[in-house]
C-alpha cells in the first residue's frame, strides 16, 4: 500500500487541491475520519475547519477524538476503523504526551502503512516523523527540544509556521544536531504531500523551504 502524509505548516483548513487529494484516498472505504486534538473550551466550534474542505469533497462521517479526556482504548478502536486521520495543533509537547507515547501511536502507524492517509496540521506535523523537532517559539522553556515522534517516516525534520516564526536559525540548528536526510521549512496555510516519503506536491498561500548545502532555498514543485 502506499503511504500517504499531508503536513500542514499552520492551523486548519485543508487547501482546496489538499483536501481533494485527502478525499479521493480517504473515500476508498466507506469508514470515518478521526480527528486527534487538544480539547479546549469550544472545541465544537472549531471543527468545521477541519472539515468543512472535506465536507465538500464528499466526506460526511467523522470521529472527533478530544483528548486527553477520550479513553485511550476507545481513541485505538476509532482509529482501527478510520479511512482517514487527522491530527491537529496546538502545544506540540502535550500531543507527544498524549498520541506518541501511548497505544494511539501504534493503531496511527498501522493505518498509515496500510495506506490510510494522515493529516497533521502544526504540532500534528511536528510529531509526524521519527523524530520531533521543537522549535523555542513552540515550548515555555524558549530551547530547543527534541523527544520521540510517530515514526510515519524516518530521516525526516520538520518545522512549521516558518516564514511566520522566523525559524531559519532552527532548522539550521536542528538540522546540524541530527544530520537527516531531508528537512521542510513548512509556512502557515502551505502543505507538503508526501507519498512513500516522497515529497509530490506542495499546496497553499506560503512557502516551502530546505536548507541543503548550508543554504535555506524554497522549495519549487
Amino acid at each position: 500500500m502506499d503511504r500517504h502524509l499531508f503536513l500542514f505548516g499552520g492551523s486548519p483548513p485543508f487547501s482546496l487541491k489538499m483536501a481533494k487529494q485527502f478525499a479521493e484516498i480517504a473515500t476508498l472505504a466507506d469508514a470515518p475520519i478521526s480527528i486527534l486534538f487538544i480539547e479546549r473550551e469550544g472545541w465544537e466550534r472549531y471543527m468545521p475547519r477541519y472539515t468543512q474542505a472535506l465536507e465538500k469533497e464528499g466526506l460526511v462521517q467523522f470521529e472527533y477524538l478530544p483528548l486527553p479526556t477520550t479513553p485511550i482504548h476507545k481513541v485505538v478502536d476509532c482509529l482501527k476503523k478510520s479511512a482517514g486521520i487527522i491530527i491537529g495543533g496546538g502545544n506540540t509537547n502535550l500531543y507527544a504526551d498524549y498520541i506518541v507515547d501511548t497505544a494511539i501511536s501504534k493503531a496511527i502507524k498501522e493505518r498509515f502503512e496500510l495506506g490510510v492517509p494522515v493529516a497533521g496540521f502544526s504540532a500534528g506535523a511536528l510529531i509526524s516523523p521519527e523524530l520531533c523537532v521543537i522549535s523555542p517559539k513552540d515550548n515555555v522553556r524558549q530551547e530547543l527540544q527534541f523527544r520521540n515522534g510517530l515514526g510515519l517516516e524516518s530521516n525526516l525534520l520538520v518545522a512549521v509556521h516558518f516564514s511566520q516564526w522566523k525559524d531559519e536559525n532552527h532548522l539550521r540548528t536542528a538540522v546540524q544536531k541530527f544530520k537527516s536526510n531531508c528537512n521542510f521549512g513548512i509556512d502557515e496555510d502551505t502543505c507538503v504531500y508526501l507519498v512513500n516519503g516522497q515529497l509530490t506536491s506542495i499546496d497553499g498561500n506560503g512557502g516551502v523551504y530546505q536548507l541543503e548545502n548550508d543554504e535555506i532555498q524554497k522549495i519549487l514543485v
